[in-house]
């Protein structure tokens, strides 16, 4: 039965067409979404989602493969997808953020993931992996910013086990769980909604931040170029 995901957003943003369309590459699959989504600028995709619909998957039989070996793989794409950014925004810095009507690459991504980093320090290296759109870009700030590298692989690495083996290994656990097991096109369900709450309250946040700063023109931000801060202290 199609995936009632599939009439709420695109095919490619439901964790259940994707892994039943990847079958059995679905593990590896999944290692190259996360692997886009965390370091090559491509920000809309359905990341936690599909990490814990894997979870759920294995523990339902559907796919095969040892637990320990999905969080292995999901892990280690996290934070090559991680160090991929970090270098492309060494490389690059934020010049390819100047197109304020860009699909994707827009200017105020940079910045709003700049002011995350500024308010965090190294710690939103973690912090971002469970934020949307935040932790694609955070890994260019970080770049462009020529944070240390040995500081940027350890914060990076770290975020990367929570995040990748954390959701899928709760995925699997809730998998576990009769009511879930019986009721799994609804728990995909939820949770895509549940994925969509941090965009919509960083929307949120945003709205009124862009309003703040058109009261006070004084406190509106000075644009991308604030991402070239050294982030080498924090």
């Amino acid at each position: 039965m199609l995936s009632l995901v599939a009439m709420l957003m695109p095919n490619w943003m439901d964790p259940e067409y994707l892994l039943n369309w990847l079958g059995d590459w679905a593990l590896w699959g999944t290692a190259a979404v996360v692997f886009i989504e965390c370091g090559l600028l491509f920000p809309i995709l359905p990341g936690d989602s599909l990490l814990f619909a894997v979870g759920l998957f294995i523990a339902h039989g559907t796919i095969d493969v040892p637990l320990w070996l999905a969080c292995v793989i999901l892990t280690v794409a996290a934070f090559l997808g991680n160090v991929s950014g970090y270098y492309i925004g060494r490389a690059l810095g934020t010049t390819l953020f100047r197109n304020p009507n860009a699909r994707f690459l827009k200017p105020k991504y940079i910045e709003q993931t700049h002011e995350f980093f500024e308010r965090y320090g190294p710690r939103a290296l973690v912090m971002a992996r469970f934020v949307p759109i935040v932790r694609t870009f955070i890994t260019i700030v970080a770049g462009a910013g020529k944070m240390d590298p040995k500081k940027f692989f350890l914060w990076t690495g770290i975020g990367a086990v929570l995040w990748a083996t954390g959701i899928t290994l709760l995925g699997h656990a809730l998998g576990q769980v009769k009511f879930i097991h019986d009721h799994l096109e609804s728990a995909l369900i939820l949770l895509v909604l549940i994925s969509l709450i941090p965009m919509v309250v960083e929307y949120v946040l945003a709205k009124r931040r862009n309003k703040a700063a058109s009261a006070d023109p004084a406190a509106a931000p000075t644009g991308p170029k604030h991402a070239a801060t050294n982030h080498r202290n924090h």
